[in-house]
């Protein structure tokens, strides 16, 4: 089971990225996705969930209203959609998908059962 997140890389601030999270090994349509970033010196954090069928979805304050998070159950691949990109938006971004049964949103991390290579966004004022 791979998750592998993909789009990072070097904008100045008020850019747009969009970040994609592709799936192998196993189909991930029946699961919840979450997007994670996590910065130097800093904890892990929530970014946003999106629930099975992308009906729902749920964000951190920080990003609300910028990010847009996404799904393709047909290509088993999620997206971030990253809007109005702030210097306090620079992380390394990794996707995840829940444990087997949760088919809703969530922020909590030890819901996540599988996780992903991450990929850097750095946003420069």
């Amino acid at each position: 089971v791979q998750l592998q997140a993909s789009g990072g890389g070097l904008v100045q601030a008020g850019d747009s990225l969009r970040l994609s999270c592709a799936a192998s090994g196993h189909t991930f349509s029946n699961n919840g996705m979450g997007w994670f970033r996590q910065a130097p010196g800093k904890e892990r954090e929530f970014v946003a969930s999106i629930n099975w069928s992308g009906g729902t979805t749920m964000y951190a304050d920080s990003v609300k209203g910028r990010f847009t998070a996404s799904r393709d159950n047909a290509k088993n691949t999620v997206y971030l959609q990253m809007n109005s990109l702030k210097p306090e938006d620079t992380a390394v971004y990794s996707c995840a998908a829940t444990v087997a049964g949760f088919y809703s949103v969530t922020r909590s991390r030890y819901l996540y059962q599988y996780w992903g290579q991450g990929t850097q966004v750095t946003v420069s004022s």
